[in-house]
């Protein structure tokens, strides 16, 4: 099997650069586009590290991995809105426009979830499904708003993180199209302390998408 390429660049949203990674199938028109978000202390570096962006890539998938704004080389971007704080939808459909990611699977860990979930709510029509990896802000929402989003949906979360992870999956239940990937022995970072059961769980997800 041919190598995905993995490529650095830059782009602007909303008069503002970002930071992004990307990798693409070495030789097939990718299947899907796949958005990787990131937490407060991780950039677009940890699905490089992981090995995230090359499982994705191999498999058939366009990844997409940005660094969100005041963070990992995005840092001199000014953030949408304060950490812990629903930013507005907005700011993830600039970042789709931006890259031409059309309707992409957005994977949503920790902090990334002030994006990801106003995104989810307001424009479910350009997510293709949502992975949300025991995410921030569920709390902001109510079960009734979650009721009527249609989108496929992965919870994830690691057995040992029984903060966020609990959480996260209790407001996010209200999903109705969801499944859940819990990681056993794996705390709130569940992909990097179990790659091998995410990437497979990740996958076997994806390949169910129409």
């Amino acid at each position: 099997m041919a190598t995905p390429q993995i490529t650095e660049s830059i782009v602007t949203v909303q008069g503002q650069t970002l930071f992004y990674r990307q990798a693409e199938p070495a030789q097939a028109v990718p299947k899907l586009t796949v958005l990787l978000l990131h937490g407060i202390r991780f950039s677009s570096e940890t699905w490089l590290q992981v090995g995230t962006l090359a499982t994705l890539a191999e498999n058939g998938y366009r990844a997409v991995a940005i660094d969100l704004p005041g963070l990992g080389r995005s840092k001199d971007a000014v953030a949408p809105a304060p950490v812990g704080q629903p930013a507005p939808a907005a700011f993830l459909k600039a970042v789709s426009e931006a890259l031409c990611l059309g309707p992409a699977v957005v994977i949503s860990p920790s902090l990334s979830g002030m994006y990801s979930l106003p995104f989810l709510l307001e424009h479910s029509q350009l997510l293709k499904a949502y992975v949300p990896v025991a995410p921030i802000c569920t709390e902001k929402f109510t079960a009734e708003q979650y009721a009527q989003i249609k989108t496929p949906t992965l919870i994830v979360y690691g057995d040992q993180d029984v903060e966020l992870g609990q959480t996260s999956l209790n407001n996010l239940r209200h999903l109705p199209e969801h499944q859940v990937l819990m990681l056993q022995g794996a705390g709130h970072p569940c992909y990097l302390d179990k790659p091998n059961e995410w990437h497979r769980g990740l996958l076997a997800f994806l390949q169910q998408l129409k």
